[in-house]
């Protein structure tokens, strides 16, 4: 190696090695086999991945570097200028192979068994690195199984001490974990107090894991990877969009892995998108078009109908409500073709109130979902992040690991909130606030003075200030903030589609959702809405829809639905229709069909098409899905003001977050996340002080009086709660009752 560069003409923070006699340039500091995966040159690991920090324990990728006594590993050496470097000579093959069967000795030959079977690291390797026989003739050691939770399996006896998983609960998720016990031959990878995993994160131990020491417990058994078909689809429970893979067997979904997209999730998944798929098969889906027959509420009568006269009877409730008697509602995941349907159908109708924004209660300043204006791909370099009204870790899971990872890289994190919710980083400033303080706080001096003082600020405004009945003064404090420092605003969508859905023109030019609901309408159309869960006022929607005759395209045939709809609709939810969501980057990005539709539902616009025709309606006339998609453009729609919420009379003010594990209908039928630790019983949580003042002790049981309702719920006490303020999460039926704005409390 001289000391002149091999090649003058490269940039100087680069070096040329040579690598199987191949030239390359590599950067400084890089490793030799991030130099040969550039060039597409195959070196064997295990313990190396490209987004964890480089462990060099497992030494599987040891290769013979010229000038060099031993063989070197290949991820833990830095390349240097005429570096040359042989991964097949007889050193190296002897020195892989050698490698081989060191782990192989203990490890069990149980593949028939095993999960991993057909898509093991291990098991491909050892076929072109293992021997035929193994020298080793001790008995092998044997490692206990650990219950880690309800979403990862474990056969730690499979496990070879790669210590990926290790490095990416501590890493990546924060959480630290899982970690390495006892030492030499003894050493074994758990957990240190023997519970369940509680990152939200979890799933991605088992796609880092080489070996079959951690699978998926909900796949499980359920079939051989040659057996599946990966279809391209997105994560739609939150505006993230994360790029996964479904896998099917005969139109089945059994699991979903992620799917490589480094501006959008990188190579992770958060658990709810991993395991939301066990939703699809729950025991009210709707799989069949039903009429009510007699009665309302939940004592009516239904009975099951062909598409023909289930669409008349939707068609005849539209023809006789038409105008501003009739309401248009949709749940803010729908698709992009879908909205734009409803759009026509509510043009068709003569009506303008229309909206997606049904968790909103503040919409005073005719806000919508916005793009970005950070791309999330960006967070990561960002040196100031200003968290404000937002359980990130729940609400964005994947967002909250690129904060994490700016912090990691010496970002300053500031949080202004009504809950001091927990975190994988630490806070550098935090303005613990009732939720009417949000708006003063982000105004603070000392705030506005670190912000200015970054570079790369990012200002990211969750669901609790959007959703809230502050919201509009909290989104014109933010807009001023990031006027006054140049932070860049990230508001995040309220719904997986939610910025699609106002491109596509699915706003009000009259009604928003909240109005139409408290000044009811004559009829509604309801478009994949649970509607006992997913209103921002539970109360007045049940009582408004009630009251109505309603058209309910759903996914599900649920009570709430049953309770207040005349005809249900069968329609297929995301991972089993084609269609596009666009996400908070702005990114339209496409799903296909995986999963097969449920009995006789039918994707929604193929439904919306054929009630399109029925009304004679126009912009229905495409034949097919392609079609569709080639009708439709974005829309330049602003929808019209809402009134703001009133909130007189005093009392505790209401927090309300999403709780992770509730976040929509399918999460909400997914066995598997329902028993997560992170997924908490409804409960109302006050600050000590408040406590001591109406009498609570950790434990009560508590009555909370709000305009729309009262609700019962236990007691916990923190001090995490600021003063004067109790924190509820929705997607609960026990908590629905009380919505957002001020609550009387008292013992039950």
């Amino acid at each position: 190696m001289s000391a002149q560069p091999v090649n003058p003409n490269l940039p100087p923070d680069h070096v040329t090695v040579f690598i199987d006699g191949v030239e390359m340039a590599a950067p400084k500091g890089s490793m030799i086999i991030q130099a040969a995966d550039k060039a597409g040159i195959p070196i064997p690991r295990f313990c190396y991945h490209d987004k964890l920090a480089i462990a060099a324990n497992c030494r599987m990728c040891l290769v013979e570097v010229e000038k060099m006594p031993k063989p070197a590993p290949a991820c833990a050496t830095p390349v240097m200028d005429g570096m040359k470097v042989i991964t097949r000579s007889e050193k190296s093959l002897k020195s892989q192979r050698n490698v081989m069967e060191f782990l192989l000795v203990n490890h069990p030959l149980d593949c028939p068994i095993c999960d991993q079977g057909g898509e093991c690291e291990l098991q491909d390797l050892s076929m072109g690195y293992g021997r035929s026989v193994s020298r080793f003739a001790e008995r092998k050691r044997v490692v206990p199984d650990e219950d880690i939770g309800p979403l990862v399996a474990t056969e730690m006896t499979r496990c070879i001490q790669c210590t990926r998983c290790v490095r990416f609960t501590g890493e990546i998720a924060g959480t630290y974990e899982l970690g390495g016990m006892y030492r030499g031959e003894n050493l074994q990878i758990g957990t240190f107090d023997g519970k369940p995993l509680t990152t939200e994160l979890s799933g991605n131990v088992i796609d880092v894991c080489p070996v079959g020491a951690l699978t998926n417990k909900v796949f499980q058994f359920k079939a051989r990877p040659w057996e599946l078909t990966a279809r391209e689809s997105l994560g739609y429970h939150d505006a993230l969009g994360s790029n996964l893979f479904l896998h099917t067997r005969r139109g089945d979904v059994l699991r979903t892995v992620p799917r490589d997209n480094e501006a959008v999730n990188e190579c992770w998944l958060s658990d709810r998108d991993r395991y939301s798929h066990q939703g699809l098969y729950a025991e009210d889906r709707a799989a069949r078009p039903l009429i009510r027959v007699s009665g309302s509420g939940d004592g009516g009568e239904w009975r099951e109908a062909s598409w023909e006269e289930a669409l008349s009877r939707a068609a005849q409730i539209l023809r006789d409500n038409g105008g501003d008697n009739l309401g248009v509602l949709a749940h803010p995941a729908t698709s992009n073709e879908e909205g734009a349907l409803l759009a026509r159908l509510a043009e068709a109708a003569g009506t303008g109130n229309l909206d997606h924004r049904i968790s909103q209660h503040d919409l005073s300043d005719a806000a919508v979902a916005e793009t970005f204006a950070m791309p999330v791909a960006e967070i990561d370099k960002a040196d100031v992040v200003v968290i404000v009204g937002s359980n990130l870790r729940h609400e964005l899971p994947l967002v909250h690991q690129r904060v994490r990872k700016a912090f990691t890289r010496g970002a300053k994190v500031h949080v202004v909130n009504p809950v001091d919710f927990d975190f994988t980083f630490d806070v550098a400033g935090k303005r613990i606030v009732a939720p009417s303080q949000i708006a003063a706080a982000l105004g603070d001096q000392a705030l506005v003075d670190i912000a200015k003082a970054g570079n790369h600020v990012a200002l990211i405004v969750g669901a609790l200030a959007e959703n809230g009945p502050y919201a509009a003064a909290i989104r014109a404090a933010a807009k001023a903030f990031a006027a006054a420092t140049g932070a860049r605003l990230c508001r995040i969508p309220q719904g997986a589609n939610a910025v699609g859905l106002a491109q596509h023109g699915v706003l009000p030019s009259a009604r928003d959702a909240r109005t139409m609901l408290s000044e009811a309408r004559g009829a509604y159309v309801i478009y994949g809405i649970e509607p006992g869960l997913d209103f921002a006022d539970t109360e007045s929607a049940l009582r408004a829809l009630g009251a109505a005759q309603v058209v309910a395209f759903s996914h599900y045939a649920c009570r709430s639905t049953k309770a207040v709809a005349d005809v249900i609709l069968p329609i297929g939810l995301l991972p089993e229709i084609d269609a596009t969501l666009t996400n908070l980057d702005g990114t339209a990005q496409q799903a296909t069909a995986g999963g097969k539709l449920p009995g006789q539902a039918r994707a929604g616009w193929r439904v919306l098409r054929a009630l399109g025709g029925e009304l004679g309606a126009k912009g229905f006339e495409f034949t097919d899905f392609d079609g569709l998609r080639k009708s439709i453009a974005p829309r330049n729609v602003t929808p019209a003001a809402g009134r703001a919420p009133t909130l007189a009379g005093e009392g505790l003010e209401v927090a309300v977050s999403t709780a992770i594990y509730r976040s929509d209908a399918t999460v909400r039928r997914a066995p598997a996340l329902q028993s997560h630790p992170l997924n908490l019983e409804p409960r109302a949580v006050l600050n000590s002080k408040d406590a001591a003042l109406l009498g609570f002790s950790d434990g009560a049981v508590g009555k909370f009086s709000a305009g729309a309702g009262t609700a019962t719920l236990p007691v916990a006490v923190s001090d995490k709660v600021a003063a004067g303020t109790v924190w509820i999460e929705s997607g609960h039926g026990a908590t629905a009752p009380l919505g957002a704005g001020r609550v009387q409390a008292g013992r039950a």
